[in-house]
């Protein structure tokens, strides 16, 4: 199909604008990391790499970056195991309730986070600390769950319903056990997908803050939770920038592996 040159200017000018709108700011936090001023201004005073060597010497940013990384990490693997049992269950079987299982599922992702935050903390309450388990990274983990879900379930059931199960009958018709069809066709088939779902669910996980509030306790801080709480304290603004921008930068690697290792370089039919 041949796009006619005009179009395609348009549409080529259409995306210059979108990806300077959603790049711009964020060329502006990383530029700022490097201000020789304690305060947010444009343009920049001077450079300088002091606000980096203080960023990372900083505590309580290192202590909430590990708390984040526990508990982004802790959720993905619950998430990917929750989210592909689940998937497996809605696609593959017949069952009263199915279609209300699926509105469930997706349902925390679409309520505000607020909604959500105050309906964990409720449960917690009621549910955990009468067993003496009180707020902290455990209940953290299981409201980012609640969430990260989400993203496995939805890429899972995608792949599912797009491989079919043609391959795993082929592979039981040639005598092979379920777990060796599970382990040399089916994964095969859901690792693109699994990779896709854990690295969204670990993105959403360690940038969530509105759960985490709710549902931590006291002297628990997440690295969201540190810049939000440190982005408006005297000379603590360009550590704040500083941690951010590296954040950005760090957040680069992980995106671009994903998306190489969830691209199918040949289709299902074409791996037989």
């Amino acid at each position: 199909m041949l796009i006619p040159r005009h179009v395609r200017r348009v549409l080529i000018g259409v995306t210059a604008v979108v990806l300077l709108f959603i790049h711009i700011p964020l060329l502006v936090v990383l530029v700022n990391s490097f201000n020789t001023s304690r305060v947010f201004g444009w343009p920049p005073r001077g450079l300088t790499t002091q606000w980096w060597s203080r960023a990372v010497e900083n505590e309580g940013v290192r202590s909430a970056l590990l708390t984040s990384i526990k508990a982004a990490s802790a959720a993905t693997v619950l998430a990917l195991v929750l989210g592909t049992m689940t998937a497996f269950a809605v696609s593959r079987y017949r069952f009263f309730g199915r279609s209300v299982i699926s509105l469930v599922v997706v349902l925390p992702i679409a309520l505000p986070g607020i909604v959500t935050g105050m309906a964990l903390n409720a449960a917690f309450t009621t549910t955990l600390k009468p067993l003496g388990i009180g707020f902290g990274l455990f209940t953290v983990i299981l409201g980012h769950t609640t969430f990260c879900v989400v993203v496995v379930f939805n890429n899972v059931v995608a792949r599912l319903q797009r491989v079919g199960v043609s391959l795993q009958e082929a592979s039981a018709d040639l005598g092979a056990r379920p777990w060796t069809t599970a382990r040399l066709v089916t994964f095969p088939l859901l690792r693109s997908a699994l990779v896709a779902g854990g690295v969204l669910a670990f993105g959403l996980s360690f940038d969530e803050i509105v759960v985490t509030t709710f549902t931590s306790g006291p002297g628990l801080q997440t690295l969201p939770q540190w810049i939000f709480n440190n982005l408006f304290r005297p000379n603590q603004g360009p550590i704040v920038n500083a941690v951010a921008a590296g954040l950005l930068l760090l957040s680069v690697a992980p995106i671009w592996a994903a998306t190489k290792l969830s691209a199918d370089p040949a289709s299902a039919s074409g791996r037989l």
